[in-house]
């Protein structure tokens, strides 16, 4: 039975309802859709990075970066490398006129199993702000959750004071080794946690309840809240809104245009789903992971094995063509082609 048009005005859509209880994050490099939806934080990675540099309203931004390399100077390859760099925080500090809280970059996912690469050039990242006078306070530098990434964020948090996001995370060894490091935030992938199931067993919907990307970040959650650890818990990779809102009460909620849009037209009361109390409630034991019980309880996971280093190739991907397409920028006029 659909809702009569009075009722709707004084209801509010399930979007608004949601950020009573969770923090609404825009998974967008798009500024429209940030203007449009107005959430307090966004994050970015290469993968939207590289969907926006190619839309007409951003080739001034493109420009730019391209600009900024060639003036730095140095070896081609470098010149690409410091573009991108420059490109990915442009398309930040552009989204930080946008949002009142902290934008994500994240660091080239080819530097995942290099922890010192990853440091270095989270820093480099943080100096890229500053020079555009935008504060570290406002910047979480995203890392992938490999043993490797989670220590580069532990170093970066006590010894730089730089906020992390550790990403593509999906198995339970990696959000406690997350906590461990007291990382500012982690970002369990629920929906591709769901195609892994879907892909590989018999089942192939779930109730959202029983979705097991929304199980897993309801795991760990209530594992964080149990033992009071500070790391905050962001949901990504939506592929529907059910899984949101069966997580409404989490931390942080990361959203793209497309579901955001879907929310902000549904009008039913939204109930939430984790809190604080249940949580410290929950039957769950305290574990402590070094690096050897780290590997052993992640590898156990073969859903977690396989989406990581899926997940790691994909982004990496991404950074190939957005090389590829600044080089054309940067080289082909000069060199005749």
């Amino acid at each position: 039975m659909s809702m009569s048009p009075v009722k709707r005005q004084k209801m509010e859509s399930v979007l608004d309802q949601l950020k009573h209880h969770t923090t609404v994050v825009a998974d967008t490099g798009d500024f429209n859709a940030i203007d449009e939806y107005k959430p307090l934080d966004a994050t970015t990675n290469p993968s939207l990075i590289l969907a926006a540099a190619q839309m007409p309203a951003y080739q001034e931004l493109v420009d730019d970066a391209v600009a900024y390399g060639k003036k730095l100077g140095r070896s081609e390859e470098e010149q690409i490398k410091n573009a991108c760099d420059k490109l990915f925080v442009l398309f930040g500090a552009e989204i930080l006129k946008r949002i009142p809280g902290r934008v994500s970059t994240e660091v080239d996912a080819r530097l995942s199993f290099d922890k010192e690469g990853m440091i270095q050039r989270a820093r480099r990242l943080i100096d890229l702000y500053k020079e555009a006078g935008i504060s570290k306070d406002r910047i979480l530098i995203k890392l992938s959750s490999t043993w490797e990434g989670i220590q580069a964020g532990k170093v970066l948090e006590a010894e730089y004071g730089i906020h992390c996001n550790m990403t593509l995370l999906f198995s339970f060894a990696q959000a406690v080794a997350c906590a461990e490091a007291g990382v500012t935030l982690i970002s369990p992938f629920v929906g591709r946690i769901l195609d892994w199931y879907v892909a590989n067993g018999d089942k192939k919907t779930y109730e959202p309840s029983e979705d097991p990307g929304v199980k897993s970040v309801t795991k760990i959650y209530n594992y964080y809240k149990k033992f009071g650890y500070k790391t905050i818990v962001m949901g990504a990779s939506f592929r529907n809104t059910g899984e949101i809102k069966a997580l409404t009460g989490c931390d942080y909620l990361t959203i793209s245009p497309k579901l955001l849009a879907e929310l902000s037209k549904e009008y039913v009361k939204l109930t939430p789903t984790l809190s604080v109390k249940e949580a410290q409630a929950c039957e769950l034991e305290k574990m402590h992971l070094d690096e050897k019980a780290f590997r052993w309880h992640h590898n156990e996971d073969q859903m977690a094995v396989e989406k990581l280093s899926d997940g790691i190739r994909k982004f990496a991907a991404d950074a190939v063509k957005l090389e590829r397409m600044l080089k054309e920028r940067m080289f082909s006029a000069e060199n005749g082609k």
